[in-house]
This record gives structure tokens, C-alpha cells and sequence, in this order.
């Protein structure tokens, strides 16, 4: 495969001109296990480690190359292994806080065009959820599709899609299952040649079974899912890129169980923009919606017009974010990035 076919495009073409890179050619990422990355392009795919400059630089992991990222490698030798001198501007990532208790940045996906919100229409169906990946989603700068999953285990797939659509704020629903097939010509318009998509949402809703379906044969090991919660076990360990029968590029992340926001303000606004709205029409500026006068959402609240278990959604995801942003100062990004920043501006 060539570099185009793997998503190089202008985009990366205009940044990689930019720089002084001639010992170096672009790589992608397509496989990350640990401190190692399977990179791809213009030449046979290889193992790659990064370099001393790179460790260096590298703070907290959030430097580190993630599945998807385009870099600058050396290959050694005749494609047997390379060395990651540097990873290029990110046009697309996602972020997340880390699992446990350390407060730091991870980015589990880059340069991803098209994020699909798995999400099942069996118990595991749960709105409050995809709240919290679409806000994501907007913050990372991917184009978010929900997909409501295991379309043929529900007698309510029509109910459910409604009401899925009420928390969407725009966003396309499709409704499938990844078991049988249907729906996936409603999925078509997303998978174009060089277009990277990737494949999110906790375990058990069928993430592993959607991705051997657009494959068209088994790379994921699958699980039964519990009877008790219709949830399931982590069988996706590794992130990594596929290239699907038509020509775009998939990837798969392991089931995200805990999902933090991290630092995605706008996103949450993109996606509780209708409560933001009446926000803006409380008699106070700074009200809090609790035993205020003059509440806007207090009102549409009693009259039916907003959804309770909506707004305390968005009180939980600002909490989280908040925390986020309070225990790490991203001294790093500001300088860092600011050149990444100021050309995705000028060539978005």
C-alpha cells in the first residue's frame, strides 16, 4: 500500500514541507503495543521504536505516538525496523483522562475523520453514555455517527432510536447489527477510500463483531456478553489499523468502561446546546439552575420541556471536566503545540 492509500493527504503533504526532514519519511501508525509501533507507508511494514529526542520530549505519555498518527521515522536497513524521530502534527485526537487515579492526558486515537458511537439497544442501552462520547467526539474534532447495535436482539430498535436521536444534537443515528448485517448499507456513506474511522464504546456492545463484519472476516475474538447487565468483557487488547475491503481505514480501541473528559468544553456546549440556550435566558448570569429566580431551565424543567436526567448529565460531565482541568496545567500543549495549533487554523 502507499502512503495515500493509508490517508496521507495535502493536509499532512503542506505540514511535511514545512519541516527540515530529509534522513526521515512519513510513517502512520497502525499498531501500538506498549513502547513499540508497527509503522506503514512507502515502503514494507515495520516494527519502530522511538528515539532518544523523542523519549525526551515525551511528557506524561501524551507525547507518545498513538494509533493513527502520522511521523516522521527512519527506516534502518531494508524495511526491518525504524526509529520515530518525531510525530507530526495531529489533525484529529482522542483524548481521555487516564484510567485510575493519576491525573494525565492519553490519547487513544489520531487522525481520525469519522469516530462510530457504538452503542446496544439490549440492557446495555444507556443515552447518558453516549453523552459523554459525543462530547468527546466534538472536542477531538472527528465527525461523531451514532450506531445503535444488536438491532436484532430488540423488539424496541425503533423506541430506542427516537430517543437516542432526542440527546444526538445533530448527529447522524443508524441503527444495524453487526450479528446479521442489517443496516450496513446505511453505514456506506462513511467508509470512503483513505477515510479513517474509528470504532468506540464500552465493552459488550459489539465493537470486536462490528469490526469483523466490516472486514468481512474474523481479526477480533468475540465474547458472550452477561445475562445479568448485557455487558462484557474487554477482547480487544491492542489498538490498532484495518483496511477494510472498499479502502477505508478502521480502527479499533479496547472497551473504554471508564470515560473522563478531558479538557472538552466545546464539546460538552456541541452537545447540551439546547440547555445552554436557555441558560443564556436565566434572569442571573451566573445561575446555577438550583433555587435561583428567574431560571430558565428551572421552568422548562417543571413544564416537561427538558429532560431531568439530561441536565444532571451535563452537571456530571462539566464536574468531571472541571476536575480535569483543575489537577494539570497543560504547560506543554501551550508550547508544544503551538505551531501544530496555528496550522490547523490557516489549512483546516
Amino acid at each position: 500500500m502507499s502512503i495515500t492509500e493509508w490517508g496521507w493527504n495535502s493536509y499532512f503533504e503542506t505540514f511535511w514541507q514545512r519541516g527540515n526532514r530529509k534522513s526521515t519519511v512519513p510513517a502512520r501508525v497502525v499498531r501500538q503495543q506498549r513502547e513499540f509501533w508497527r509503522v506503514a507507508g512507502d515502503f514494507r511494514e515495520c516494527w519502530a521504536s522511538a528515539s532518544g529526542k523523542l523519549r525526551l520530549a515525551a511528557d506524561d505519555g501524551a507525547d507518545w505516538p498513538a494509533v493513527g498518527d502520522w511521523v516522521a521515522a527512519e527506516v534502518h536497513g531494508k524495511d526491518t525496523t525504524a526509529v520515530i524521530q518525531e510525530v507530526l502534527a495531529r489533525r484529529s485526537k482522542f483524548v481521555r483522562k487516564s484510567p485510575g487515579k493519576k491525573v494525565e492526558e492519553q490519547v487513544i486515537a489520531a487522525n481520525v475523520d469519522t469516530a462510530l458511537l457504538l452503542s446496544a439497544l439490549d440492557g446495555d442501552f444507556n443515552p447518558r453514555r453516549v453523552e459523554r462520547y459525543l462530547a468527546q467526539c466534538w472536542e477531538s474534532g472527528a465527525r461523531p455517527v451514532i450506531v445503535l447495535n444488536k438491532a436484532d436482539a430488540s423488539n424496541e430498535a425503533l423506541q430506542k432510536a427516537a430517543e437516542m436521536q432526542r440527546v444526538a444534537a445533530g448527529t447522524a443515528v443508524r441503527v444495524v447489527s453487526a450479528r446479521t448485517g442489517q443496516g450496513f448499507g446505511e453505514l456506506e456513506e462513511f467508509l470512503c477510500p483513505g477515510h479513517t474511522v474509528v470504532l468506540l464504546g464500552s465493552s459488550g456492545v459489539g465493537k470486536s463483531t462490528m469490526a469483523n463484519r466490516l472486514l468481512g472476516q474474523t481479526v477480533q475474538d468475540v465474547q458472550a456478553v452477561r445475562d445479568c447487565d448485557s455487558r462484557g468483557r474487554h477482547t480487544t487488547t491492542t489498538r490498532e489499523l484495518f483496511v477494510l475491503p472498499g479502502g477505508a481505514l478502521l480502527m479499533d480501541t479496547p472497551g473504554l468502561r471508564e470515560m473522563q473528559l478531558w479538557d472538552a468544553e466545546s464539546g460538552v456546549a456541541q452537545v447540551f446546546g439546547d440547555i445552554d440556550l436557555l441558560a443564556a435566558k436565566c434572569r442571573f448570569g451566573d445561575c446555577r439552575h438550583e433555587a435561583e429566580p428567574g431560571c430558565a431551565v428551572r421552568a422548562a424543567l417543571s413544564t416537561g420541556r427538558l429532560d431531568p436526567a439530561r441536565v444532571e448529565s451535563r452537571r456530571k460531565l462539566c464536574a468531571s471536566r472541571n476536575f480535569s482541568g483543575e489537577k494539570w496545567t497543560p504547560k506543554r500543549d501551550k508550547k508544544k503545540n503551538r505551531e501544530s495549533r496555528k496550522f490547523i487554523a490557516n489549512n483546516g
